[in-house]
């Protein structure tokens, strides 16, 4: 068991966070430990606009979703419908008997084709790197705006990153979730 340890609040803020604490768990520190996860895990520091964190953490969790269903619907596609078919044709007992077309290709002709061939990436996948790429820049920009030239009197200038812990991990954070 761990031993308490006293803070000193103003009596209204202790007054609300009782209340607050009655509707989330049972004890005062479990309430305050959910609390802080909740920050830590998001990535939101108090001191930040709130409002620009929560819309990014949105944004993420809808690009997931997207995701999610862009995964199912290529599961759909080329694993179930392809089984389904061979069941049906099996029950049915009908067998598609198609003769291949022999067709001598000329080598000057597949190089003409390959040419023509177009890459194409799905929409849902260029939306998410798209958003992933301006996420990435947007963090980049304000790192960038935190590096501070320090002039050395004794040595040569450096540079110094100007983060708080929280900013640091969420950058972390962030690098590892990029695939």
């Amino acid at each position: 068991m761990e031993r308490f340890y006293t803070i000193r609040f103003k009596r209204s803020t202790a007054k609300r966070f009782k209340q607050f604490s009655k509707k989330i768990s049972k004890t005062y520190s479990e309430s305050l430990d959910t609390i802080m996860n909740f920050f830590e895990w998001h990535g939101f520091v108090p001191s930040e606009r709130f409002t620009k964190s929560v819309i990014q953490e949105i944004l993420k969790n809808r690009q997931r979703t997207e995701a999610n269903i862009a995964i199912m619907r290529n599961i759909e596609k080329n694993q179930t419908e392809p089984t389904t078919i061979m069941l049906q044709s099996l029950f049915e007992e009908k067998i598609l008997e198609e003769e291949p077309e022999m067709i001598e290709k000329k080598f000057s002709d597949t190089i003409e084709e390959e040419k023509e061939i177009e890459i194409t990436v799905p929409k849902i996948r260029y939306e998410k790197l798209h958003s992933k790429l301006v996420s990435v820049k947007n963090d980049f920009e304000y790192v960038l705006e935190n590096v501070k030239e320090v002039k050395n009197n004794f040595g040569k200038p450096y540079f110094k990153l100007e983060l708080t812990e929280g900013e640091l991990e969420k950058f972390k954070r962030t690098i590892k979730n990029i695939d």
